[in-house]
């Protein structure tokens, strides 16, 4: 078999069982929005932690969204972290009309945390609930999104439960990125497999991670954790490990974000998280962006070049990927005709992760918020994800 036949037949087997794998599991996903809202009278404490470093943009209205929850027994922590902008008098002129949350201010970051960390740490020491749930200072709910969650986390006994939230982000570059990144998350973590006490997945998402507060000290909370950029999947991660129960359900109506602004400014916010999805090994994250560029790039080019069967294997991958993606976009609620744009997203997805590494490796060091991480440091005090 001549070496072009064989790569394109190869790139389209994988590239099926991806798709199939994917397809299949994502059906096991559950929703939350099968589950009922949480309506007995005794209801446990939640305290809502949100980190805010310079959030003026999103603060308010996210905050609007927590404040206007339908469930009974709730408290909100707003952590005020190191803000240079207008956050904290927002915060302020809110809690004015709003005095049903309390803010938190921080003014230093000690040596040996990541600044989001410590500032939820903090927010889970001085709240009281029983149930603990992070997010992000750009986060919408519906209002009926913690009492459904606390039922099930009641209803399942589980001790962590996390959902994933839908992209309201505009345009179609910023939306097809967005799209591909998270078709790549559920392929490396299969989040439909996090309640599978036998599997070792999980999962974690910033946008909700909801924690019995048991579970949470048991596993020593973000200071077993302070160092590692990737803050959510380490806590599933070390939630997981513990042998406590987890589960990750679908709120694509219960949960939204307008994710990034714009293509570029995802680019700048992934350059904290790339690298470390490889555990900061160069070797690592350059296999991954080969790996894309073998089964996402080449096959176009096959088709525009190729000839005879290595050509129609090369064609089959394309539609194959095609078509995946239209159903992912119709799926998450938007266009399916935003499929020609995987043909494009491959080219940014290899970009930002050449960016990072090199950028990282560069500068010794990541940057976020205004504080600066060695790299020497990062790789020694963190675990893999995998």
């Amino acid at each position: 078999m001549e070496p072009a036949l064989l790569v394109a037949i190869s790139l389209f087997i994988i590239m099926g069982w991806l798709t199939l794998d994917i397809a299949l599991g994502s059906r096991n996903l559950g929703s939350l929005g099968d589950i009922a809202p949480f309506a007995a009278t005794d209801a446990p404490l939640v305290s809502i932690i949100v980190p805010a470093c310079n959030e003026a943009e999103t603060i308010g209205p996210a905050l609007k969204t927590l404040l206007d929850q339908d469930y009974a027994n709730l408290e909100i922590v707003v952590v005020n972290d190191r803000s240079t902008d207008g956050t904290g008098e927002i915060l302020r002129e809110m809690w004015q009309r709003y005095p049903g949350f309390i803010i938190l201010d921080i003014h230093e970051l000690p040596v040996g945390w990541l600044g989001k960390h410590h500032a939820l740490h903090c927010g889970a020491v001085l709240a009281k609930g029983d149930i603990l749930l992070f997010t992000d200072a750009d986060i919408h709910m519906a209002p009926d999104t913690v009492a459904r969650a606390v039922h099930r986390l009641e209803q399942a006994g589980l001790d962590h439960l996390c959902l994933i939230f839908k992209n309201k982000a505009k345009g179609w570059l910023l939306n097809s990125f967005i799209l591909d990144a998270g078709g790549g998350l559920f392929l490396l973590f299969k989040p439909w497999l996090a309640s599978n006490p036998r599997s070792r997945r999980f999962m974690g998402v910033g946008a909700f991670n909801m924690v019995r507060r048991r579970a949470y000290e048991q596993v020593g909370g973000h200071g077993a954790i302070k160092t590692h950029p990737i803050d959510d999947l380490m806590l599933g991660k070390i939630i997981k490990e513990a042998g406590l129960r987890q589960e990750c359900l679908s709120g694509y109506d219960f949960v939204t974000v307008d994710w990034y602004p714009s293509t570029g400014a995802m680019i700048d916010g992934l350059m904290k998280n790339i690298f470390a999805l490889a555990n900061f090994n160069t070797a690592l994250a350059l296999a991954g962006a080969v790996g894309i560029s073998l089964l996402t790039i080449l096959p176009p080019w096959g088709v525009l070049f190729g000839h005879g069967l290595p050509r129609l294997f090369f064609a089959l991958t394309v539609v194959l990927r095609l078509a995946f993606f239209s159903q992912a976009a119709r799926h998450s609620g938007l266009s399916p005709w935003l499929a020609p744009a995987a043909l494009v997203t491959p080219y940014v997805t290899v970009y930002t992760i050449l960016k990072a590494t090199f950028t990282t490796l560069k500068n010794n060091s990541i940057s976020w918020r205004g504080s600066r991480y060695p790299l020497d440091e990062l790789r020694r005090k963190n675990r893999s994800l995998f």
